[in-house]
């Protein structure tokens, strides 16, 4: 089954990097090349307002050989579907299969920004991947088919990413709710979440740091707050960058044997891949944590 050998081919541990579209291409390139050598699975990386998916997956891709580039992920208002599923074939076939389609309906203040109109996000979706198996494609075409996953939090659009995909990449998220993910996934489908980690074992700095260069941002937008409160956190949880409880949930921070618990405690709860996002300050590509941690993490997957 194509969920199955897409588990296998990405192995335990990969890396998402947000900021791969904030450098310039060379930076990227670097960048993409030395995470691929330390030997992380897969490479995912967000799209912001600055960041073109299927641009960026083409540059990161030319830059590797073998690791799988996967978009974490390509928001379903910013191009329509055809457009989608020529990219990942495209992309797949040129790049012998090692590119990963990661569909999410984003968020209603990031699309406002980008002047699209945010509407249901589940309905959205499902037409969304409707529109995709029916588009028209005369080019050659990558064998096995591209994957896809969905960037699903809610029990909904998990059953979506179950019934008509390879799985699910959830982000902002503790092990729990990948122990609740996989238990509406099934056995099969593909689970991915992100884990954001931070290398400091001081708590007052690590939990500054978090704040300020990751969990006070998420927090502004209601799909990560309404999937928080599903898991037993509530608004005392979400002001002023998030309590202690909160970061502490999010982001792993403390030393190598702290991220590698926190790994460990998603895949005993399910998970078949966790994408490692080093927290960096000053939009830093924090490469230095991967280096850090690979040998650590990787041993374990």
């Amino acid at each position: 089954m194509q969920q199955r050998a897409l588990a296998s081919k990405i192995g335990r541990i990969g890396v998402w990097h947000g900021g791969l579209g904030l450098v310039p291409a060379a930076t990227a390139r670097k960048a993409a090349a030395e995470i691929e050598q330390l030997g992380y699975g897969a490479l995912w990386f967000g799209e912001n307002p600055t960041t073109e998916s299927a641009s960026l997956a083409g540059v990161l891709l030319a830059a590797t050989e073998r690791i799988t580039v996967a978009t974490g992920i390509a928001n379903i208002w910013v191009r329509d579907a055809s457009a989608a599923y020529a990219a990942a074939q495209t992309l797949a076939e040129a790049y012998d299969g090692r590119f990963l389609l990661g569909l999410g309906a984003s968020h209603a203040p990031i699309i406002g920004q980008r002047g699209h109109t945010y509407t249901k996000p589940l309905a959205a979706m499902r037409a969304y991947l409707d529109a995709m198996d029916a588009a028209p494609y005369d080019g050659p075409v990558a064998d096995p088919a591209p994957g896809r996953v969905l960037a699903a939090l809610g029990p909904k659009m998990l059953e979506l990413a179950r019934d008509r995909t390879a799985g699910a990449h959830p982000y902002f998220v503790t092990p729990e709710h990948t122990a609740r993910a996989r238990e509406i996934l099934g056995t099969d489908p593909l689970l991915a979440p992100e884990q954001a980690v931070l290398l400091e074992t001081d708590p007052a700095k690590a939990r500054a740091l978090a704040r300020e260069h990751h969990t006070r941002f998420y927090l502004q937008l209601p799909n990560y707050t309404g999937n928080l409160r599903r898991l037993g956190f509530d608004d005392a949880d979400f002001a002023e960058g998030g309590s202690d409880r909160l970061v502490d949930a999010i982001v792993a921070w403390g030393d190598e044997d702290a991220v590698l618990r926190r790994v460990r405690e998603h895949l005993d709860a399910g998970a078949d891949h966790v994408a490692v996002q080093p927290v960096a300050a000053h939009r830093g590509l924090g490469l230095e944590q991967l280096r850090e941690l690979a040998p650590v993490l990787l041993a374990s997957g």
